[in-house]
């Protein structure tokens, strides 16, 4: 589980020291290896090979997000810690594509950019860069603040107010991620680390970033039942990935509340990693799409849900019955066509297209169903019965 986050239970001195206990353990994590901040997690070996021993030691995560990159692609790692999954990450990509590590703990970053060169001289291509900061706050590079105040220190109220002033333009100006510029977010176990009130900016961080139709895919440790403030309030627990841990419906919806499609438990272990209080905590793996947000034309278009359910339901509130026509907006025809639902819904496109500047606005709210003759409405078409077309020894 990298290191990162500034989590921040309800008082002030126990969020003092929690963070400390948090920077403090995974600073401890890069130096020597520390076992229970790990899952077992099966590996893809091959990709292991180019990564010296010590960054493969010091890795402490709950799963394996790099299962769901591609070539070519640009990859952010949110709480990179020493570099494991990027460096995994890089091989897949390829020499074209790019990886993006963040983290804030600075033994992490060091570690992970100690064998930046050697990795990169192994797989034969430099793909990879790690930077400092906050996963919940992708747009402030706390390198170059750290330059800026080194060369602008802060001694008087005025002082103060210009790096306020700083912060905001390097955020608007220079960010460290800008807006969609990732095609997938990864992340190994570190988002419970992150304090509750700062969990709803995470995951609107990672829409920010991801191109439309970009994907995430988030390892992550959860609990079976809510941690109660006992547990929360306990710096130990937390750094241990047990306080911060969200409930497993709530993690899900957290995806969907900011503005993501698609969510999916892909990875559920089945046995608890570890049990606190009666509380089940274990590792999951969840993916999410980017893309549903825009306007809605109507192209007479349709998909048809093939089953197995009898009806199922998406994020916007369509409800598609099995071996219905359900009549559906340009937007979400093409949404649909994708993964995570290709290959659960036949598309029904109309026989005759309906061109952009002739498509009406469609009222994507609700569900209803398009009948056959809207798609074949303006085509005439000759009959074709059986046997036409057949000769007397193969049709």
């Amino acid at each position: 589980m990298p290191s990162d986050s500034s989590p921040r239970p309800s008082s002030s001195s126990s969020a003092s020291s929690t963070l400390d206990a948090v920077r403090s353990r995974y600073a401890v994590g890069a130096r020597e290896r520390v076992p229970e901040l790990c899952c077992p997690v099966d590996y893809d070996a091959s990709l292991l090979e180019a990564l010296p021993d010590e960054i493969i030691e010091r890795d402490y995560g709950c799963g394996d997000p790099s299962r769901f990159v591609r070539e070519g692609e640009t990859v952010l790692d949110l709480g990179s810690g020493g570099g494991k999954i990027c460096y995994m990450a890089s091989q897949i990509v390829g020499p074209e594509g790019r990886v993006i590590g963040v983290d804030a703990t600075e033994d992490m970053l060091a570690l992970a950019r100690k064998w930046q060169r050697d990795v990169g001289d192994r797989i034969s291509w430099h793909n990879v860069s790690f930077r400092h900061g906050h996963i919940q706050d992708l747009a402030l590079d706390l390198d170059a603040l750290a330059e800026w105040l080194a060369k602008h220190p802060v001694a008087t109220l005025e002082d103060h107010a210009r790096l306020e002033a700083e912060v905001a333009r390097m955020r608007r100006e220079e960010p460290m991620v800008p807006d969609a510029s990732i095609d997938a977010v990864l992340s190994n176990c570190v988002l419970n680390l992150v304090d509750g009130e700062d969990k709803p900016r995470l995951f609107r961080e990672i829409e920010r970033v991801l191109v439309r139709g970009g994907r995430c895919a988030i390892s992550d440790i959860v609990s079976d039942e809510d941690v109660p403030e006992a547990l929360r309030s306990d710096p130990e627990l937390w750094s241990g990935c047990i306080s911060g841990a969200m409930r497993e419906d709530r993690f899900l919806d957290a995806f969907a509340d900011a503005g993501l499609h698609g969510v999916e438990i892909v990875e559920y272990q089945s046995e608890p990693w570890a049990i606190v209080a009666g509380i089940e905590f274990r590792s999951i793996t969840v993916t999410a799409h980017k893309g549903k947000t825009g306007p809605c034309f109507d192209h007479n278009e349709a998909v048809l849900y093939n089953g197995p359910w009898l009806r199922v339901e998406d994020d916007d509130g369509h409800v598609f019955e099995r071996g219905r026509r359900t009549a559906v907006c340009r937007k979400t025809f093409e949404l649909l066509g994708r993964p995570p639902y290709a290959g659960t819904l036949t598309p029904i496109s109309p026989l005759t297209p309906v061109l952009a500047e002739d498509a009406a606005p469609f009222a994507c709210v609700g569900t209803s169903l398009r009948t056959p003759d809207e798609t074949k409405r303006g085509v005439l078409r000759d009959d074709v019965a059986p046997g036409v077309c057949c000769g007397p020894d193969e049709c």
